[in-house]
């Protein structure tokens, strides 16, 4: 019994890409599992200090599932910086407003550890209002959500 711990170096990294449909299951389901691919934690070669994650592209984001009163009882906030500069939306106001993707972002964003590798991780989510993406040259591979508890 000499075997020794794996440790993932980043040259030994490769990344695949992902088609999710956020139209299919609601948005916590979805940001779960966008969050899991991001982070590489389905992969057996997954380190914690190093990011292993793929990349995701999710499209048809307009068309994000909740359920019960989270169109009217979910807030989002932020800041100006300067007194009294705090504002506040609800989710159906952020969902109608200028940037609709921001809700999806927000949720995975949350389930992401804080630490120096989420920002990293971030960028590697794709988001698309519509079903149409351009990424299309990396070959996605699509994941269905439907049937996951």
């Amino acid at each position: 019994m000499n075997q020794k711990t794996f440790s993932a170096k980043p040259s030994d990294v490769t990344r695949k890409w992902y088609v999710v449909d956020a139209s299919e299951v609601s948005l916590g389901r979805t940001a779960t599992k966008i969050a899991t691919l991001l982070t590489g934690k389905g992969k057996p070669m997954f380190t914690q200090h190093i990011d292993t994650g793929d990349f995701v592209v999710v499209v048809n984001a307009a068309d994000l599932k909740v359920t019960g009163n989270k169109l009217e009882d979910k807030m989002y906030y932020r800041h100006s910086g300067f007194p009294g500069g705090l504002k506040e939306a609800s989710l159906k106001e952020v969902l109608s407003g200028s940037t609709p993707e921001r809700a999806l972002y927000e949720a995975v964003r949350g389930m992401l550890p804080v630490n120096k590798l989420r920002d990293a991780r971030l960028q590697r989510l794709k988001i698309y209002m519509g079903a149409e993406h351009k990424h299309e040259a990396q070959k996605p591979e699509a994941i269905s959500l439907k049937g996951t508890k």
